[in-house]
C-alpha cells in the first residue's frame, strides 16, 4: 500500500472521484433545501412605521483645517 496518490492505481483514482462527486451532490442538495420560507422580517407590513430621512445637518465650527 502506496500512500502517495502519484503511485496509486487506477482504481484507486476512480474510488476518489467517485467519493469527491457524491459529496459534492450532498452540499448542493443541503444548499438547495436549508432555505427558509418565513421572510417577515425582511418585509415591510402594512402597519410597520416607515422613517424618512430629513435634511442634511449643519454643523457649527471652523470651516477651515489649520496647519501648523
Amino acid at each position: 500500500m502506496s500512500p502517495s496518490l502519484l503511485n496509486a492505481g487506477r482504481t484507486t483514482h476512480l474510488k476518489i472521484v467517485a467519493v469527491a462527486l457524491v459529496a459534492g451532490i450532498v452540499v448542493i442538495a443541503v444548499g438547495m433545501n436549508a432555505s427558509t420560507s418565513n421572510f417577515t422580517t425582511a418585509r415591510i407590513g402594512s402597519d410597520s412605521v416607515l422613517v424618512k430621512a430629513g435634511q442634511p445637518a449643519t454643523y457649527a465650527g471652523q470651516e477651515t483645517s489649520k496647519v501648523r
